[in-house]
């Protein structure tokens, strides 16, 4: 008789509406594939790999990167483990790898939970959930955080899709940010500065328009957004009809774009890079004080 062995991401949640298809893992909180009409809108990856690009995860309690690991709070130094070593940064949070805990609510919705426990660099405690929910339209994602700790925490909060608008072409892709700015970085990708027009530069995308030859790894910000305080960013092709929108409401203030070899990360994120030195956008939670920020994806055209 042979033992089953557990996939790398833990348990799968299918959800299912109408055309729409996603998978949700349990490690990391993660979505893994996204389909509409078979059609896979995702740079998707198999239940029995663990993606190390970070596909579809949950970035918290900081998204992007944290200097040196090192920030102070209230006059207290406090010491991440460098995740990303060969930068000197503390990358993406602290739950990349968690196992969260999932409940089906609905062939529709998935919501897990976990608990961040105080740690090195981080003690703090945080209840923290995630919730996924097919729309007519797209995904509905939901992120929660509440400091059940004594202390106040620093917070940040971010998602890690990358989108492939039914092509592999990043050349081919069509990209519009409504973004009036850009947070200017180092070649370690930390903020060099207060962020900077984007007017006259290669990453004005207000308009959209045909990536090429250039490849983006930048933090935007001044996002320009509807009455409803709902800003999108919109990813096509230059050759095909379909459409891919990753909207977000007023919590998430940035959004990173990372060219990758064959899709585009499309982040949204509370806070600037290194905001647990710079404050930039940094939520600092009082002791029973909550957080929530919701963004989502729509397909048009698939």
């Amino acid at each position: 008789m042979t033992a089953l062995t557990e996939p790398p991401t833990g348990a799968q949640f299918e959800l299912r509406r109408g055309r729409q298809r996603l998978v949700v893992t349990e490690i990391g909180a993660g979505v893994r594939s996204w389909t509409v009409g078979g059609q896979e809108l995702l740079a998707g990856f198999s239940a029995g790999e663990y993606d190390a690009t970070f596909a579809g995860r949950v970035l918290v309690p900081w998204p992007n990167r944290v200097r040196d690991g090192r920030y102070t709070l209230d006059g207290v130094e406090h010491r991440l483990e460098l995740s990303e070593p060969e930068r000197g940064n503390a990358l993406h949070g602290l739950v990349l790898q968690s196992r969260w805990r999932g409940v089906r609510t609905s062939a529709r919705r998935v919501s897990l939970s976990y608990a961040l426990a105080p740690r090195a660099g981080y003690p703090f405690e945080l209840a923290l959930a995630v919730s996924y929910e097919l729309a007519s339209g797209g995904v509905v994602m939901t992120v929660q955080a509440t400091n059940v700790g004594a202390e106040r925490a620093p917070f940040g909060a971010g998602f890690h899709p990358y989108l492939t608008p039914c092509t592999t072409d990043v050349d081919d892709m069509v990209l519009e940010v409504p973004a009036r700015a850009r947070v200017p970085v180092d070649d370690r990708l930390l903020p060099t500065g207060s962020a900077t027009p984007v007017d006259g530069t290669e990453l004005d995308f207000r308009r959209a328009r045909r990536l090429g030859s250039l490849r983006v790894d930048a933090c935007f910000g001044e996002l320009g957004r509807s009455p409803a305080g709902v800003a999108r960013v919109r990813l096509g092709t230059n050759s095909g009809s379909g459409q891919l929108t990753i909207w977000m409401d007023e919590r998430f203030r940035f959004v990173q774009v990372f060219t990758a070899d064959a899709a585009i990360a499309v982040e949204p994120m509370s806070c600037a890079p290194d905001a647990f030195n710079s404050g930039d956008g940094l939520v600092v939670l009082e002791p029973g004080a909550s957080f929530t920020g919701r963004c989502g994806l729509i397909a048009a055209g698939f």
